[in-house]
């Protein structure tokens, strides 16, 4: 279990503080919003309405003892510059700050961000993939260039073995498991055999992935 301080209460840092309590987090929210504060009470560990521009505010909440400080602050970005500036100046151990334009990215990391997120840049790169072919069923990203596919056997793999078409050698991607309804099997091996009953999980560069699953 980790410890997370989430200033920010908009609906970006509303997701975040649930999803880190649901995996079993303690969470600490921040809003200036009282209601947004007390609209957090359900789903965080505690909740208290401070400005995170505040650095007597921050002091006060031992930013030091976090294992992660999370800044969604969303329209103010001065704001949202302040309050990772302060928390790094005051010791955060790591710092991950919200952009909302591709110029913020560079002014948060030169101010203290040890990282940079950008939820809805990342989301379009992540739908435009999903929906752009039949075949890719799901996406995550690992840098610019990589990511982890769940996609459709095609058809010429069907009813051969992974030994037989020499996936790597061949095709340049690594099969990282095979799922039936839902359930994960990472037992794959050289006479594991590809059939329609089953999806893939293959990582890969895009071009190569395009190329392939003829995106």
């Amino acid at each position: 279990m980790k410890s997370f301080l989430v200033i920010g209460l908009g609906r970006f840092g509303r997701h975040i503080c649930s999803h880190l309590t649901k995996l079993g987090h303690e969470v600490m929210a921040i809003d200036r919003d009282e209601k947004c504060v007390n609209d957090s009470m359900d789903f965080v560990s505690s909740a208290r309405i401070g400005d995170g521009t505040d650095i007597e505010f921050l002091k006060s909440l031992g930013v030091r003892n976090f294992d992660c400080c999370i800044v969604t602050i969303s329209g103010d970005f001065q704001s949202s510059l302040e309050t990772t500036y302060n928390l790094k100046e005051l010791g955060a151990r790591h710092v991950v700050s919200r952009a909302e334009r591709d110029a913020q990215e560079k002014f948060l990391l030169r101010n203290g961000a040890d990282e940079v997120v950008y939820p809805e840049k990342q989301m379009a790169k992540i739908a435009a993939i999903r929906y752009s072919s039949e075949h890719i069923l799901d996406y995550v990203e690992i840098s610019d260039d990589y990511g982890v596919f769940e996609v459709t056997v095609p058809k010429n793999w069907l009813n051969k073995t992974v030994g037989q078409l020499d996936i790597r050698r061949n095709y340049n991607i690594n099969i990282l498991g095979l799922k039936r309804n839902g359930r994960m099997d990472a037992s794959v091996d050289a006479s594991t055999v590809f059939d329609d009953e089953r999806t893939l999980l293959v990582l890969g560069d895009y071009k190569t992935i395009q190329k392939i699953f003829k995106i």
